[in-house]
């Protein structure tokens, strides 16, 4: 059963979920932790780190992930979850598979009408929002720590997400190597 509702939650993230794989992290956490408990906020957490340091799309990248560990953590044997993260990758995709089949001739033809640019003009500030919201989400004290838990790691954290910020926004830093520098000065000061 744990399948099916794994083939239809990761299928609604695919056709709702706008502005590409970091858009798709909210919703990705929030069905995965908060509505289904399939991984807690840590495993998630661990999950979108894996999933920007490896090859492809983020959000491709954590439905694979998260479909593996869903299926684990239910009590599923390893080739089960392999089966998990083929699932949710499958239903993942399968929406804008679908659609781009569909609409691919129309959208070319109809791409420079008023209708179709206000409904992208008004797509941008939610795909902006679905941006900000998967940034926030990560902002918690499994990734942070608090001042009163662990004061080191808090300052630590901060620094890092400001420098990366700084390194990736100013500096203009190739954001692979900011992940690298990010890592390396995360083993040496935390561990």
């Amino acid at each position: 059963m744990i399948f099916l509702y794994l083939f239809i939650t990761f299928f609604e993230i695919g056709l709702f979920g706008f502005g590409g794989g970091y858009g798709m992290l909210s919703l990705i956490q929030h069905e995965t932790v908060e509505h289904w408990h399939w991984l807690t906020a840590s495993q998630f957490t661990d999950i979108v780190a894996i999933s920007q340091m490896t090859p492809g799309p983020i959000g491709i990248n954590s439905a694979t992930y998260c479909g593996y560990t869903a299926i684990v953590n239910a009590g599923y044997s390893m080739p089960m979850g392999i089966l998990g993260s083929a699932t949710a990758t499958f239903a993942l995709v399968l929406p804008s598979l679908i659609l781009m089949i569909l609409i691919s001739k129309m959208f070319m033809r109809y791409m420079h009408h008023p209708t179709v640019e206000h409904i992208f003009q008004g797509l941008r500030p939610a795909v902006v929002g679905l941006l900000a919201a998967a940034t926030l989400l990560l902002c918690t004290p499994d990734n942070f720590s608090t001042p009163t838990e662990n004061w080191w790691q808090f300052m630590v954290s901060c620094l890092l997400f400001i420098a990366a910020f700084i390194g990736v926004m100013f500096v203009k830093i190739n954001p692979i190597r900011m992940i690298l520098y990010c890592a390396i000065a995360g083993l040496i000061l935390l561990y």
